[in-house]
């Protein structure tokens, strides 16, 4: 007679071996809130201008030391599904927004620390994610009565500068003058006259070590860390013709056999090709062009021609920096080597090689007040730092691109979630629901904001958020916390020129909002035994320029 095996009971018999399975508000919510939780710890020491940077190896052993939230959550490997949703939030708000990853991931921490403290009060889920709705619609709306002003104009630098500096502070605290005015002259330069139309792509970084941060300067036109490829260094006034093709001797698309006979026949194997090679190069220099752009090798005879003919060469190996060039100078990519029509070529000021510490780079600068690229020239002593001043410096473009969207600031350091809690406090005694309760979480969720900076700043975080509530008592909206050392505690956010933009927060809060209400509903976890065998490749940019 066989041995009787009990079966699994109930929902996991029907799974296979390995898979975990988690139920109930215990197992599901309680723990994705301890994970985030978790997360929230480790970002919320890097929010500030006093926050520290994190360092963070990946398996291939590239190290990465920064404060910047989008990166640190994009470099850990992390696997639990609550934490992911969470992560999912931030990333939509770097997508969109290009800024404020740090507060939605510190607001959606917060606001599941508060519900679980609803949930042991025995209110359901539905209440409190009820709630939540009910006090974010209300928070948007008092957003707008806090908004203390407005960039009236996209080409005056101290408007845009005063606008960015808070997200640039944040990020560099100390160098934040210096970087605010080279974003906001690479910016303003791409402005049109009528308009407000934007492209974060149009600014360029390029790193160039060597010196120190204060040598990095701004240009309009590109830049790029490579020589020339003939004896030709310099043109002015001159016309580009790029392509995208290799710029050498046209290969056959099949193999084929030659039979020689005589010595002149081997002499004169390779003349026909030769002659149309020069032809070809003969024709671009009668257009006029003085410069060729390649987007493949420049073949040794080719570039025998281009030096007889005195047209200046350049190669660029990615496909990007093609693109990037032609719509610099006004150009059109061409696929085959055939001399360019007056429509296919572009127009440069100056097009030389210079040298910039030990570095040769090829420039291609446009002297004209409105280029269609800037590039920012960013000098460092180690490529790390220099890496975190460009996450600067990609946050203060994406600012910038943010005030063409939606031109209202708040007042920064802290100003906004203090008055807002106030007010969301006020709110919550007018309700007679249950919502009431997860509407005044909301309200101390906001709190923890100002908290983070004074701890951050090594003062008592109590104390501040005290003296904050007095003064909004009082009906000084705008006031918040002083990170400067040697003033007062709290500061007049609005006068110190410390401003947060509306689209940015209204955003991240939004963001932050969904992805824990999507939490807070899960009642059941199921995860699959992981496959077997090697990884397969993440599919990611293929060049650091695809990113």
């Amino acid at each position: 007679m066989a041995m009787h095996v009990p079966s699994a009971p109930g929902f996991a018999q029907m799974l296979t071996e390995g898979t975990r399975f988690y139920s109930g508000v215990d197992e599901t919510v309680q723990r994705s809130i301890e994970a985030c939780r978790l997360l929230t710890r480790i970002i919320s020491t890097s929010y500030g201008p006093k926050g520290l940077n994190k360092m963070v190896v990946t398996h291939l052993g590239k190290m990465f030391i920064t404060n910047d939230a989008a990166t640190i959550v994009k470099e850990l490997e992390n696997e639990h599904p609550g934490v992911k949703l969470v992560i999912m939030a931030s990333e939509m708000q770097e997508k969109e927004i290009g800024d404020a990853t740090n507060f939605t991931l510190i607001f959606a921490g917060a606001l599941l620390d508060q519900a679980e403290e609803l949930l042991r009060m025995g209110i359901s889920v539905a209440d409190i994610t009820d709630g939540y709705e009910l006090a974010l619609k209300k928070a948007l709306e008092l957003l707008e009565t806090i908004v203390c002003g407005t960039v009236t104009d996209f080409r005056d630098q101290n408007q845009i500068s005063r606008a960015i500096k808070a997200s640039i502070t944040s990020k560099q605290y100390g160098n934040e003058d210096f970087l605010t005015k080279l974003i906001s002259t690479a910016c303003i330069s791409l402005m049109p006259e009528k308009g407000k139309s934007f492209n974060v792509d149009r600014v360029r970084t390029i790193k160039l070590l060597g010196s120190g941060l204060l040598s990095s300067s701004v240009m309009n036109g590109m830049v790029f860390k490579r020589e020339t490829e003939g004896d030709i260094n310099k043109a002015e006034n001159a016309k580009v013709v790029v392509y995208a093709c290799a710029v050498d001797i046209n290969q056959t698309e099949t193999k084929g056999t030659v039979l020689i006979k005589t010595a002149n026949e081997l002499l004169n194997y390779t003349k026909d090709e030769e002659d149309l090679l020069e032809k070809q190069i003969k024709a671009i220099a009668d257009t006029g062009a003085k410069v060729v752009v390649s987007g493949g090798k420049v073949g040794d005879l080719a570039l025998h021609f281009l030096n007889k003919y005195k047209l200046m060469a350049v190669r660029l190996t990615s496909k990007f920096d093609i693109r990037r060039v032609a719509n610099s100078v006004g150009a059109i990519a061409l696929t085959n080597l055939i001399p360019p029509t007056a429509d296919d070529m572009g127009h440069c000021d100056k097009v030389y090689l210079d040298e910039i510490g030990d570095t040769s780079v090829v420039v291609f600068q446009q002297e004209k007040k409105e280029g269609s690229i800037s590039t920012i020239i960013l000098r460092g002593a180690t490529d790390n730092s220099m890496d975190d001043v460009e996450r600067a410096i990609d946050d203060g473009v994406n600012n910038f691109k943010v005030l063409t969207k939606d031109e209202r600031l708040l007042p920064g350091a802290g100003a906004t979630e203090v008055e807002l809690s106030r007010l969301l406090t006020q709110f919550a005694d007018t309700r007679s629901g249950l919502e009431q309760y997860a509407v005044k979480k909301f309200a101390q969720a906001l709190e923890v904001f100002p908290k983070i900076l004074a701890e951050n700043a090594g003062v008592k975080a109590m104390e501040i958020l005290a003296k904050l509530h007095a003064a909004h008592q009082e009906g000084l909206k705008n006031v918040g916390f002083n990170i400067e050392e040697d003033g007062e505690a709290i500061i007049d956010a609005e006068k110190a020129g410390i401003f947060d933009l509306f689209l940015t927060k209204s955003s991240a809060m939004r963001l932050a909002v969904g992805a824990t209400n999507t939490l807070l509903k899960v009642n059941k976890i199921v995860m699959a035994k992981p496959a077997g065998g090697p990884k397969p490749p993440k599919t990611g940019p293929q060049d650091a320029d695809d990113e």
